[in-house]
């Protein structure tokens, strides 16, 4: 679609209407688009279904060949830990050559506000330069972003909820560089600061895990990374094979601006594969660790719910329901076609995490989450997806979760 084209359709109040509800513009794709004959994403169907364009003008299936995609989500949603929630999310995606093993890169973008009163604003960049040479990757967040807390370890319950408030700013960039085909090693950049940190309490006026641990109304952690990665899936949005592997050491240092010496270990693994055999239905895997190797990390560094880049674990809780030193992680989810033109899937997923109390740091309980979902494709050439999960935990918890493309 070009931009004559776009402003044609914004000048119709229906078909107006319809895109300011979910809108995907395709730019310049690479890939041979005659591949997309047969399948069908959200534009198409707006499009076929809006009187005022002609559908056989936008199927870029009919078109020459494409370079460059842009999906654009209005964020209007619900989860347990934001309530009513309501901005914007976007993904561009692209090639830097034509190379058939070349990796797609993306920049996801996302600016929100939530009846809690929360602020969020989320930057992703995901590049991978001519021949995959080398990687840029990480993410910038601001969030202001109150939440409650329940303390440390696997064990706590819904009346140790502590109700907390904070302004958090993030940096965690990183250059890799390929030693082999599909294996990156590099340095980063990682730094974490909070502040405006307020404590309301917990309702029966116990004292809260978080003051026992150290309270204050600011915290720094900045340090360097050392970065290795694995990685053979060649669309990480949504992955159709491949295994993925993200190892990151991070030493904090108070010569940098952190507030104390502390070392973490992160693992990150995922593995795709095709179940049955020869189909297109998906069986993926995902084992996240994050290991606290030394010193005493601030209370909001720590490892906990929904505690990766995108706040994808977990699901079934809200985010920061458990929290520990040390976090083991796994997820199985199974995705499959709902129809045969890719506009319709769905997913059910089983998960579990548990977290190391304090101040003993054992791993003492595991809380099992599972649930269901449908993807509705947005775009068929970069293949996303948005995702609707309904998921389930312990304790009567549960909820409903909104993301752009797949979760892992």
């Amino acid at each position: 679609m070009n931009f004559r084209n776009i402003l044609r359709v914004l000048n119709t109040k229906y078909s107006y209407a319809i895109l300011i509800l979910l809108l995907s513009i395709n730019l310049k794709a690479q890939t041979d688009s005659s591949q997309f004959s047969n399948q069908k994403d959200i534009t198409d169907i707006i499009c076929k279904v809006s009187r005022h364009f002609d559908f056989t003008e936008r199927d870029t299936s009919n078109k020459s060949k494409h370079q460059f995609h842009i999906s654009i989500l209005p964020v209007i949603g619900y989860s347990i830990q934001t309530r009513i929630m309501g901005g914007i999310t976007s993904i561009a995606t692209f090639v830097n050559n034509k190379h058939i093993n070349a990796n797609i890169s993306n920049i996801m973008a996302t600016l929100a506000y939530t009846e809690e009163k929360q602020t969020i604003a989320i930057l992703q960049p995901n590049i991978w330069t001519k021949n995959n040479t080398y990687n840029i990757t990480g993410i910038i967040q601001y969030l202001k972003f109150p939440q409650d807390t329940y303390g440390l370890g696997g064990n706590s319950t819904f009346d140790d909820a502590n109700d907390i408030d904070y302004q958090f700013f993030k940096v965690n960039l990183a250059l890799l560089k390929q030693i082999i085909p599909d294996f990156f090693a590099g340095l980063g950049y990682a730094l974490d600061y909070h502040w405006n940190i307020k404590e309301q309490g917990i309702v029966t006026r116990a004292t809260s895990d978080f003051k026992k641990y150290g309270l204050n109304n600011q915290s720094t952690s900045a340090g360097v990374t050392v970065n290795f990665l694995y990685d053979n899936r060649r669309n990480s949005i949504n992955p159709k094979k491949g295994f993925y592997a993200n190892i990151v050491y991070r030493p904090n240092f108070k010569l940098m601006g952190s507030d104390q010496n502390w070392e973490s270990l992160l693992l990150d693994f995922r593995k795709y594969v095709k179940f049955p055999a020869g189909s297109k239905n998906i069986l993926a895997f995902w084992n996240y660790n994050w290991l606290t190797l030394s010193g005493k990390p601030p209370y909001l560094d720590l490892p906990s719910t929904g505690c990766d880049a995108n706040n994808n674990i977990g699901r079934g809780y809200m985010q920061g329901r458990f929290t520990g030193l040390n976090m083991v992680y796994l997820e199985t989810e199974y995705r499959f076609g709902l129809t045969k033109n890719g506009l319709l899937g769905g997913v059910v997923f089983l998960n579990s995490q548990s977290f190391t109390n304090w101040p003993q740091n054992v791993f003492t309980s595991i809380n099992p989450g599972y649930g269901c979902g449908i993807r509705l494709k947005i775009n068929k050439h970069s293949n996303t997806n948005v995702a609707f999960d309904y998921g389930f935990g312990t304790k009567g918890s549960d909820g409903l979760f909104l993301n752009l493309c797949e979760l892992f």
